[in-house]
């Protein structure tokens, strides 16, 4: 059970789609319309998995005109890696001092 990393961006960051858009962001700002090309996602679609995205706080976004541009919070990407870094050292230990619960 993961319980030292955090479990809802897991789950928000697991969907092929938003990956695929959190992965496009990192290189880019992009609007919508830059998303649905890039993607080949309806726009319905895109909007709700937007949507899902800035609620979790992984995107943030910039009005631009009749546009509205999305960019990627890389700290919070950061924090989550560093949530797995944490958890791969710890088991990184256990491993090495052989550390198991014995059986009743």
């Amino acid at each position: 059970m993961l319980t030292s990393v955090d479990t809802d961006l897991i789950r928000v960051l697991a969907d092929p789609l938003r990956l695929q858009i959190v992965t496009l962001l990192a290189r880019e700002t992009l609007c919508t319309t830059h998303l649905i090309e890039e993607t080949g996602a309806k726009q319905t679609n895109l909007s709700n998995h937007l949507k899902v995205l800035r609620e979790a706080g992984v995107v943030e976004t910039e009005p631009c005109g009749r546009f509205t541009y999305y960019r990627l919070r890389p700290d919070v990407i950061a924090s989550l890696a560093g949530q797995f870094a944490g958890l791969a050292e710890t088991a990184r230990a256990t491993a090495e001092n052989n550390t198991k619960r014995s059986c009743p």
